[in-house]
Protein backbone atom coordinates (compact mmCIF):
# COMPACT_ATOMS: atom_id res chain seq x y z
CA UNK A 1 0.00 0.00 0.00
CA UNK A 2 4.47 2.18 0.81
CA UNK A 3 1.07 3.85 2.07
CA UNK A 4 2.52 1.33 1.07
CA UNK A 5 -1.54 3.62 0.04
CA UNK A 6 -2.40 3.48 -2.58
CA UNK A 7 -3.87 2.91 -6.30
CA UNK A 8 -4.02 0.24 -8.88
CA UNK A 9 -0.52 -1.21 -7.42
CA UNK A 10 0.02 -4.40 -9.45
CA UNK A 11 2.94 -6.32 -11.58
CA UNK A 12 5.88 -4.62 -10.24
CA UNK A 13 7.95 -7.32 -11.84
CA UNK A 14 7.03 -6.58 -15.00
CA UNK A 15 7.06 -3.26 -14.13
CA UNK A 16 10.67 -3.47 -13.52
CA UNK A 17 12.11 -5.33 -16.23
CA UNK A 18 9.24 -7.28 -18.54
CA UNK A 19 8.51 -4.06 -20.26
CA UNK A 20 11.38 -2.74 -21.92
CA UNK A 21 8.95 -2.18 -25.46
CA UNK A 22 6.28 -0.02 -23.75
CA UNK A 23 8.43 3.03 -24.43
CA UNK A 24 5.27 5.82 -23.89
CA UNK A 25 2.53 6.76 -21.32
CA UNK A 26 -0.66 4.66 -21.75
CA UNK A 27 -2.95 6.85 -24.20
CA UNK A 28 -5.84 6.55 -21.11
CA UNK A 29 -3.19 8.55 -19.14
CA UNK A 30 -2.09 10.93 -21.60
CA UNK A 31 -5.63 11.53 -22.28
CA UNK A 32 -6.37 12.13 -18.31
CA UNK A 33 -3.23 15.27 -18.49
CA UNK A 34 -3.66 18.73 -18.97
CA UNK A 35 -1.70 22.20 -18.62
CA UNK A 36 -1.58 24.52 -15.71
CA UNK A 37 0.73 27.17 -13.54
CA UNK A 38 1.89 30.28 -13.55
CA UNK A 39 2.69 32.83 -16.75
CA UNK A 40 6.46 32.47 -16.64
CA UNK A 41 9.53 30.09 -16.47
CA UNK A 42 10.10 26.59 -18.00
CA UNK A 43 7.52 23.92 -18.79
CA UNK A 44 7.93 21.26 -16.01
CA UNK A 45 6.08 17.75 -17.26
CA UNK A 46 4.58 16.23 -14.85
CA UNK A 47 3.57 12.63 -13.92
CA UNK A 48 1.73 11.93 -11.11
CA UNK A 49 -0.90 9.07 -10.18
CA UNK A 50 -5.01 9.43 -9.69
CA UNK A 51 -4.74 9.65 -6.20
CA UNK A 52 -2.33 13.19 -6.24
CA UNK A 53 -4.90 15.01 -9.09
CA UNK A 54 -7.13 17.22 -6.79
CA UNK A 55 -3.89 17.87 -4.65
CA UNK A 56 -1.48 19.24 -7.76
CA UNK A 57 -4.18 20.74 -9.90
CA UNK A 58 -4.51 23.14 -6.64
CA UNK A 59 -0.77 23.49 -6.30
CA UNK A 60 -0.01 23.79 -9.90
CA UNK A 61 -2.03 26.96 -10.37
CA UNK A 62 -1.16 28.39 -7.56
CA UNK A 63 3.15 28.13 -8.35
CA UNK A 64 3.89 31.11 -10.58
CA UNK A 65 7.22 30.23 -11.37
CA UNK A 66 6.57 27.56 -14.20
CA UNK A 67 3.91 26.22 -16.42
CA UNK A 68 2.70 21.99 -16.23
CA UNK A 69 2.07 19.43 -18.72
CA UNK A 70 0.48 17.13 -16.14
CA UNK A 71 -1.00 13.53 -16.60
CA UNK A 72 -2.42 11.19 -13.92
CA UNK A 73 -3.21 7.96 -14.25
CA UNK A 74 -3.89 4.58 -11.74
CA UNK A 75 -0.67 3.28 -10.53
CA UNK A 76 -0.52 0.16 -12.41
CA UNK A 77 -0.16 2.28 -15.41
CA UNK A 78 1.94 4.18 -14.13
CA UNK A 79 4.32 1.60 -12.90
CA UNK A 80 4.58 -0.33 -16.27
CA UNK A 81 5.42 3.03 -18.62
CA UNK A 82 7.09 5.07 -16.15
CA UNK A 83 9.77 2.93 -14.69
CA UNK A 84 10.70 1.95 -18.10
CA UNK A 85 11.16 6.13 -18.96
CA UNK A 86 12.97 6.32 -16.31
CA UNK A 87 15.72 3.46 -17.24
CA UNK A 88 15.19 4.89 -20.97
CA UNK A 89 16.25 8.57 -20.14
CA UNK A 90 12.78 9.75 -21.16
CA UNK A 91 11.03 10.33 -17.88
CA UNK A 92 9.02 13.38 -16.90
CA UNK A 93 10.90 16.47 -15.14
CA UNK A 94 8.79 15.59 -11.77
CA UNK A 95 6.84 12.71 -11.49
CA UNK A 96 4.98 10.09 -8.75
CA UNK A 97 7.21 7.98 -6.63
CA UNK A 98 6.67 5.78 -3.57
CA UNK A 99 7.63 5.99 -0.13
CA UNK A 100 10.46 3.42 1.25
CA UNK A 101 11.31 0.29 -0.31
CA UNK A 102 9.07 -2.94 -2.02
CA UNK A 103 8.10 -2.17 -5.36
CA UNK A 104 9.55 -1.18 -8.80
CA UNK A 105 8.71 2.60 -8.40
CA UNK A 106 9.70 3.12 -5.02
CA UNK A 107 12.11 5.53 -3.69
CA UNK A 108 14.89 3.17 -2.44
CA UNK A 109 14.76 1.50 -5.68
CA UNK A 110 15.06 3.74 -8.14
CA UNK A 111 17.37 5.95 -5.75
CA UNK A 112 19.84 3.17 -5.86
CA UNK A 113 19.60 3.30 -9.48
CA UNK A 114 20.47 7.03 -9.63
CA UNK A 115 17.42 8.08 -11.19
CA UNK A 116 16.45 10.42 -8.50
CA UNK A 117 17.29 13.78 -7.46
CA UNK A 118 18.97 14.76 -4.19
CA UNK A 119 16.48 16.75 -2.64
CA UNK A 120 18.17 17.01 1.00
CA UNK A 121 19.35 20.52 1.03
CA UNK A 122 15.82 21.74 0.86
CA UNK A 123 14.64 23.15 4.54
CA UNK A 124 11.16 20.51 4.50
CA UNK A 125 13.17 17.77 4.71
CA UNK A 126 14.30 19.03 8.37
CA UNK A 127 10.77 18.42 9.62
CA UNK A 128 10.44 14.68 8.50
CA UNK A 129 9.83 12.77 11.51
CA UNK A 130 12.38 10.31 12.66
CA UNK A 131 10.67 7.14 12.24
CA UNK A 132 9.48 8.27 8.60
CA UNK A 133 13.06 8.68 7.52
CA UNK A 134 13.67 5.40 6.04
CA UNK A 135 10.38 5.90 3.44
CA UNK A 136 12.33 9.48 2.43
CA UNK A 137 15.62 9.01 2.81
CA UNK A 138 18.39 6.54 0.67
CA UNK A 139 22.13 6.34 2.79
CA UNK A 140 21.06 9.77 4.64
CA UNK A 141 19.94 11.65 1.36
CA UNK A 142 16.51 12.73 0.77
CA UNK A 143 15.05 11.43 -2.45
CA UNK A 144 11.41 11.77 -2.27
CA UNK A 145 8.47 14.74 -1.50
CA UNK A 146 5.68 13.50 0.86
CA UNK A 147 3.01 15.49 2.58
CA UNK A 148 1.98 13.24 5.56
CA UNK A 149 0.63 9.92 6.39
CA UNK A 150 -2.62 7.88 5.55
CA UNK A 151 -3.67 5.57 7.57
CA UNK A 152 -5.31 1.70 7.04
CA UNK A 153 -9.13 1.50 8.13
CA UNK A 154 -12.41 0.95 8.18
CA UNK A 155 -14.29 3.54 5.75
CA UNK A 156 -17.97 2.64 6.73
CA UNK A 157 -21.18 3.49 5.87
CA UNK A 158 -22.87 5.22 9.33
CA UNK A 159 -26.60 4.95 7.76
CA UNK A 160 -25.74 1.30 7.33
CA UNK A 161 -24.34 0.60 10.48
CA UNK A 162 -27.40 3.07 12.12
CA UNK A 163 -30.14 0.88 10.85
CA UNK A 164 -28.74 -2.00 12.08
CA UNK A 165 -27.74 -0.65 15.58
CA UNK A 166 -24.35 -1.14 16.11
CA UNK A 167 -21.38 0.91 16.71
CA UNK A 168 -17.54 0.80 15.32
CA UNK A 169 -15.90 -2.20 16.96
CA UNK A 170 -12.91 -1.74 19.17
CA UNK A 171 -11.66 -5.42 19.33
CA UNK A 172 -11.89 -8.68 17.16
CA UNK A 173 -14.49 -10.00 18.94
CA UNK A 174 -16.76 -6.61 19.11
CA UNK A 175 -15.99 -6.73 15.05
CA UNK A 176 -16.78 -10.31 14.56
CA UNK A 177 -20.16 -9.65 16.19
CA UNK A 178 -21.03 -6.27 14.16
CA UNK A 179 -20.71 -8.54 11.33
CA UNK A 180 -22.77 -11.35 12.58
CA UNK A 181 -25.73 -8.42 12.58
CA UNK A 182 -24.93 -6.47 9.73
CA UNK A 183 -25.49 -9.49 7.67
CA UNK A 184 -28.80 -10.90 9.68
CA UNK A 185 -29.58 -7.23 8.64
CA UNK A 186 -29.20 -8.27 4.88
CA UNK A 187 -26.08 -6.23 4.32
CA UNK A 188 -22.85 -7.02 3.23
CA UNK A 189 -20.33 -6.23 6.01
CA UNK A 190 -16.98 -5.58 4.38
CA UNK A 191 -16.58 -5.23 0.81
CA UNK A 192 -13.51 -6.96 -0.85
CA UNK A 193 -12.26 -5.80 -3.87
CA UNK A 194 -9.55 -8.44 -4.30
CA UNK A 195 -9.95 -8.53 -8.34
CA UNK A 196 -7.86 -4.72 -8.04
CA UNK A 197 -4.50 -6.80 -7.05
CA UNK A 198 -3.47 -3.93 -4.17
CA UNK A 199 -6.73 -4.06 -2.61
CA UNK A 200 -6.01 -7.87 -1.58
CA UNK A 201 -2.84 -6.20 0.97
CA UNK A 202 -5.16 -4.05 3.27
CA UNK A 203 -6.88 -6.57 5.60
CA UNK A 204 -3.51 -8.42 6.03
CA UNK A 205 -2.00 -4.39 6.65
CA UNK A 206 -4.94 -3.54 9.02
CA UNK A 207 -4.74 -6.69 11.21
CA UNK A 208 -0.38 -7.30 11.30
CA UNK A 209 0.46 -4.06 13.61
CA UNK A 210 -1.73 -5.46 16.34
CA UNK A 211 -0.62 -9.46 15.76
CA UNK A 212 3.28 -8.44 14.87
CA UNK A 213 4.53 -5.16 16.08
CA UNK A 214 2.26 -5.05 19.15
CA UNK A 215 3.44 -7.89 20.59
CA UNK A 216 6.94 -7.35 18.86
CA UNK A 217 8.26 -4.05 17.72
CA UNK A 218 11.42 -5.08 16.38
CA UNK A 219 9.83 -7.45 13.62
CA UNK A 220 11.57 -5.91 10.85
CA UNK A 221 15.17 -5.30 12.41
CA UNK A 222 14.99 -9.04 12.94
CA UNK A 223 13.06 -9.86 9.54
CA UNK A 224 16.20 -8.20 7.74
CA UNK A 225 18.67 -10.15 10.27
CA UNK A 226 17.16 -13.60 9.18
CA UNK A 227 16.12 -14.27 12.74
CA UNK A 228 12.85 -14.52 12.58
CA UNK A 229 10.04 -15.45 9.42
CA UNK A 230 6.55 -14.25 8.21
CA UNK A 231 5.63 -17.74 9.42
CA UNK A 232 7.17 -17.88 13.06
CA UNK A 233 5.19 -14.67 13.60
CA UNK A 234 1.74 -13.34 13.79
CA UNK A 235 1.20 -12.89 10.08
CA UNK A 236 -0.01 -16.44 10.78
CA UNK A 237 -2.74 -15.42 12.70
CA UNK A 238 -3.26 -12.01 10.32
CA UNK A 239 -3.69 -14.67 7.32
CA UNK A 240 -6.29 -17.08 9.52
CA UNK A 241 -8.10 -14.12 10.84
CA UNK A 242 -8.69 -12.42 7.19
CA UNK A 243 -9.57 -16.23 5.73
CA UNK A 244 -12.08 -16.67 9.21
CA UNK A 245 -13.88 -13.57 8.05
CA UNK A 246 -14.59 -14.76 4.43
CA UNK A 247 -15.77 -18.51 6.04
CA UNK A 248 -17.79 -16.24 8.07
CA UNK A 249 -19.34 -15.21 4.88
CA UNK A 250 -18.88 -11.49 5.16
CA UNK A 251 -17.38 -10.33 2.27
CA UNK A 252 -19.46 -9.95 -0.99
CA UNK A 253 -19.75 -13.06 -3.06
CA UNK A 254 -16.35 -14.17 -5.39
CA UNK A 255 -14.05 -11.10 -4.17
CA UNK A 256 -11.50 -12.11 -6.62
CA UNK A 257 -14.28 -10.81 -9.18
CA UNK A 258 -14.96 -7.85 -7.27
CA UNK A 259 -12.72 -4.44 -8.68
CA UNK A 260 -11.89 -1.68 -6.53
CA UNK A 261 -14.28 0.67 -8.22
CA UNK A 262 -17.04 -1.82 -7.16
CA UNK A 263 -15.83 -2.09 -3.50
CA UNK A 264 -15.88 1.31 -3.49
CA UNK A 265 -19.79 1.65 -4.60
CA UNK A 266 -21.00 -1.14 -2.81
CA UNK A 267 -19.80 1.12 0.55
CA UNK A 268 -20.65 3.88 -0.58
CA UNK A 269 -24.66 3.30 -2.25
CA UNK A 270 -25.21 1.14 1.32
CA UNK A 271 -25.45 -2.08 -0.48
CA UNK A 272 -22.11 -3.05 2.09
CA UNK A 273 -21.10 -1.70 5.64
CA UNK A 274 -17.55 -1.02 5.28
CA UNK A 275 -14.56 -1.59 3.23
CA UNK A 276 -11.05 -1.75 4.78
CA UNK A 277 -9.23 0.55 3.09
CA UNK A 278 -6.08 3.66 3.11
CA UNK A 279 -7.54 6.92 3.49
CA UNK A 280 -5.91 8.68 0.78
CA UNK A 281 -9.28 6.90 -1.25
CA UNK A 282 -12.10 8.94 1.21
CA UNK A 283 -12.28 10.87 -1.98
CA UNK A 284 -13.39 8.48 -4.32
CA UNK A 285 -16.32 6.83 -1.55
CA UNK A 286 -17.27 10.44 -0.85
CA UNK A 287 -17.26 10.98 -4.91
CA UNK A 288 -19.63 7.67 -5.08
CA UNK A 289 -22.02 7.99 -1.92
CA UNK A 290 -25.07 10.39 -2.07
CA UNK A 291 -24.19 11.88 0.89
CA UNK A 292 -20.66 11.86 1.78
CA UNK A 293 -21.47 13.10 5.12
CA UNK A 294 -22.81 9.18 5.39
CA UNK A 295 -19.02 7.74 5.30
CA UNK A 296 -16.69 7.62 8.14
CA UNK A 297 -13.37 5.50 9.27
CA UNK A 298 -13.01 3.59 11.86
CA UNK A 299 -9.41 1.74 13.41
CA UNK A 300 -10.03 -2.15 12.24
CA UNK A 301 -9.00 -4.24 15.44
CA UNK A 302 -7.12 -6.74 15.17
CA UNK A 303 -6.87 -7.55 18.98
CA UNK A 304 -9.39 -9.07 21.54
CA UNK A 305 -7.93 -6.18 24.16
CA UNK A 306 -8.62 -2.48 22.78
CA UNK A 307 -5.51 -1.37 24.43
CA UNK A 308 -3.19 -4.14 22.43
CA UNK A 309 -5.11 -2.71 19.22
CA UNK A 310 -2.05 -0.96 16.79
CA UNK A 311 -2.80 0.52 13.14
CA UNK A 312 -1.03 0.89 9.90
CA UNK A 313 0.06 4.91 9.21
CA UNK A 314 2.34 5.04 6.22
CA UNK A 315 4.22 8.02 4.55
CA UNK A 316 1.07 8.94 1.57
CA UNK A 317 2.70 8.29 -2.27
CA UNK A 318 4.61 11.09 -3.21
CA UNK A 319 7.03 12.91 -5.98
CA UNK A 320 10.45 13.10 -6.90
CA UNK A 321 12.84 14.63 -9.64
CA UNK A 322 14.65 12.79 -12.28
CA UNK A 323 18.40 12.96 -11.84
CA UNK A 324 18.30 13.39 -15.92
CA UNK A 325 15.99 16.57 -15.92
CA UNK A 326 16.95 19.06 -18.72
CA UNK A 327 14.92 20.92 -16.16
CA UNK A 328 16.17 19.36 -12.99
CA UNK A 329 16.52 22.81 -11.08
CA UNK A 330 13.20 24.49 -12.01
CA UNK A 331 11.60 21.20 -11.03
CA UNK A 332 13.81 21.33 -6.98
CA UNK A 333 12.08 24.52 -7.11
CA UNK A 334 8.45 23.05 -7.47
CA UNK A 335 9.24 21.13 -4.88
CA UNK A 336 10.73 23.17 -2.65
CA UNK A 337 7.52 25.17 -3.01
CA UNK A 338 5.40 22.52 -2.45
CA UNK A 339 7.45 21.65 0.98
CA UNK A 340 5.72 25.35 2.58
CA UNK A 341 4.00 24.73 5.81
CA UNK A 342 0.84 25.93 3.91
CA UNK A 343 1.14 24.12 1.05
CA UNK A 344 1.78 20.49 2.68
CA UNK A 345 -1.29 21.48 4.58
CA UNK A 346 -2.84 21.68 1.16
CA UNK A 347 -2.02 18.45 -0.22
CA UNK A 348 -2.95 16.78 3.00
CA UNK A 349 -6.53 18.43 3.22
CA UNK A 350 -6.77 17.41 -0.23
CA UNK A 351 -5.96 13.48 0.39
CA UNK A 352 -7.59 12.92 3.75
CA UNK A 353 -4.03 12.72 5.48
CA UNK A 354 -2.10 13.45 8.61
CA UNK A 355 0.34 16.42 7.25
CA UNK A 356 4.10 15.61 7.63
CA UNK A 357 4.48 18.39 10.64
CA UNK A 358 1.05 19.48 12.16
CA UNK A 359 0.24 23.35 13.55
CA UNK A 360 -2.10 25.48 14.14
CA UNK A 361 -3.27 25.71 10.50
CA UNK A 362 -3.64 21.92 9.90
CA UNK A 363 -7.25 20.56 8.78
CA UNK A 364 -7.34 16.87 9.60
CA UNK A 365 -10.21 15.15 8.36
CA UNK A 366 -12.25 14.70 11.23
CA UNK A 367 -12.78 10.75 10.09
CA UNK A 368 -9.52 10.32 11.08
CA UNK A 369 -9.74 11.53 14.51
CA UNK A 370 -10.50 7.88 16.03
CA UNK A 371 -6.64 7.42 14.65
CA UNK A 372 -4.56 10.47 16.19
CA UNK A 373 -4.55 9.14 19.44
CA UNK A 374 -2.74 5.76 17.71
CA UNK A 375 0.01 8.43 15.70
CA UNK A 376 0.31 10.41 19.06
CA UNK A 377 0.88 7.40 21.19
CA UNK A 378 3.44 5.41 18.69
CA UNK A 379 0.39 2.71 18.57
CA UNK A 380 1.16 3.11 14.92
CA UNK A 381 3.46 1.32 12.30
CA UNK A 382 4.95 2.06 8.69
CA UNK A 383 2.89 0.16 6.21
CA UNK A 384 4.43 -2.97 5.63
CA UNK A 385 6.38 -3.16 2.55
CA UNK A 386 8.00 -0.04 3.19
CA UNK A 387 10.61 -2.29 5.25
CA UNK A 388 10.94 -5.26 3.00
CA UNK A 389 14.49 -5.54 0.86
CA UNK A 390 13.43 -5.95 -2.62
CA UNK A 391 10.24 -5.18 -5.05
CA UNK A 392 9.13 -8.77 -5.12
CA UNK A 393 7.47 -9.17 -1.74
CA UNK A 394 4.76 -7.30 -2.23
CA UNK A 395 3.46 -8.75 -5.25
CA UNK A 396 4.18 -12.38 -4.02
CA UNK A 397 1.57 -11.12 -1.33
CA UNK A 398 -0.91 -9.70 -3.61
CA UNK A 399 -0.51 -13.30 -5.18
CA UNK A 400 -1.30 -15.32 -2.37
CA UNK A 401 -3.86 -13.56 -0.80
CA UNK A 402 -5.97 -13.87 -3.94
CA UNK A 403 -5.11 -17.90 -4.00
CA UNK A 404 -6.46 -17.99 -0.44
CA UNK A 405 -9.15 -16.32 -1.17
CA UNK A 406 -9.81 -18.56 -4.27
CA UNK A 407 -9.11 -21.52 -2.28
CA UNK A 408 -5.92 -22.94 -4.03
CA UNK A 409 -3.44 -22.64 -1.08
CA UNK A 410 -3.04 -22.58 2.95
CA UNK A 411 -1.81 -20.12 5.28
CA UNK A 412 1.30 -22.42 5.53
CA UNK A 413 2.66 -22.24 1.57
CA UNK A 414 1.19 -18.38 1.26
CA UNK A 415 3.37 -18.01 4.29
CA UNK A 416 6.73 -20.02 2.95
CA UNK A 417 5.94 -18.34 -0.52
CA UNK A 418 6.64 -14.60 1.08
CA UNK A 419 9.43 -15.65 2.84
CA UNK A 420 11.14 -16.81 -0.02
CA UNK A 421 10.51 -13.92 -2.26
CA UNK A 422 11.39 -12.39 1.06
CA UNK A 423 15.13 -13.85 0.80
CA UNK A 424 15.60 -13.15 -2.50
CA UNK A 425 18.14 -10.23 -3.45
CA UNK A 426 16.85 -7.46 -5.19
Amino acid sequence: MTLRFERNRREFLRAAGGLAAVAALPVSLAACGGSSGGGGGKTLRLVGVADQQKALDELTKLYTQAKFSTSYAPTDQVQTSLRTQLGAGNAPDVHVVYPGNGSAMSMAQIAQAGLLADLSGQSWTQSIPANFKSAFQLQGKTFIYSAGSSVIGAIYNKKVFADAKVEPPKTWSELLQVCDKLKKAGKIPIALGAQTPWVTQLISYALVPSTVYAKNPQFDSQMQAGSTSFAQSGWRDAFTMYLQLQQRGFFNDNPNGTTYEQQTSMVATGKAAMAVQVSAVLPDFRKAATNADDLAMFPFPGADTAANVWIPAGVVVGLGVSARSRNADAAKAFIEFLGRPENINRWAEAVACVPLKRDANSKIDPVLNPFLPFIDNNKAVPFMDQAWPNAEVQPTHFAVVQELLGGKTTVDKALAKMDETYRKKS
